[in-house]
């Protein structure tokens, strides 16, 4: 399967290339810093701005699935990457007969996702960093899952709750729409979507991923993804 990765010099996109391509799929991944990519066999390095729908268009021509990992930082100012980047990656399918669609969005989207036992965390910190700080984030990736729902695509949209690293995949779950957890480590969240490529259980559906088998510090969670600039 020859599959495009949007925000492949990312966090996230690092993962989902690495086991992309361990999964044995021909890659073309799209980023701002090729260079962050050491080449590899089946390994196709597009340099370019998702914004820019000629980058879109490029990457997107003879692929058979796209994944999207795009993010940026939570912020008080205005946020359109999430809306216009999945605008160009829409069209972009649409005009070469591309399908199979994976972006990555957020457990926030869910108003019913509240984690259990995380009486901190539901009253302070989300009421303060999600629902305040992120609003701008989150309000714009409300227009990208709008944007994707109402394309003709087979999509997953998919929920990740905070994201961190850690260096291996673990036992992850993955529920329809909300998963009850606080956290998804970065190779988790990539390992699920590399799975659902070609399963149809979450297609046209929201696709929860949480990590249950390692636990990160708040504190240091909220330092190194809201403050210092984290991204998807």
């Amino acid at each position: 399967m020859r599959t495009v990765i949007f925000g492949a010099t990312g966090p996230t996109g690092r993962h989902l290339v690495d086991q992309a391509l361990t999964a044995g799929h021909d890659v073309t991944a799209v980023g701002r810093r090729p260079d962050a990519l050491a080449p590899r066999p089946r390994l196709t390095v597009v340099t370019g701005d998702v914004l820019d729908p000629g980058t879109a268009d490029r990457a997107v021509a003879g692929a058979d699935a796209v994944l999207s990992s795009l993010g940026t930082p939570l912020t008080r100012q205005p946020v359109t990457v999430y809306s216009r980047s999945a605008a160009n990656i829409v069209a972009a399918m649409h005009r070469h007969g591309v399908r199979r669609l994976l972006a990555v969005s957020s457990s926030v989207m869910d108003p019913a996702w509240r984690p259990t036992g995380e009486r901190f965390f539901n009253t302070v910190m989300d009421p303060l960093f999600n629902r305040r700080m992120g609003r701008t984030v989150h309000d714009d990736m409300r227009r990208m899952e709008a944007l994707v729902r109402d394309s003709d695509l087979d999509w997953t949209l998919v929920r990740p709750s905070g994201l961190f690293d850690h260096p291996a995949v673990t036992g992850y779950t993955v529920r329809a729409d909300v998963a009850d957890g606080l956290f998804t480590a970065r190779p988790d969240l990539a390992a699920s979507m590399v799975a659902h490529l070609d399963e149809a259980r979450f297609v046209r559906r929201a696709m929860a991923v949480i990590t249950t088998e390692v636990r990160p510090s708040i504190a240091g969670l909220i330092w190194r993804e809201a403050i210092a600039g984290g991204k998807r």
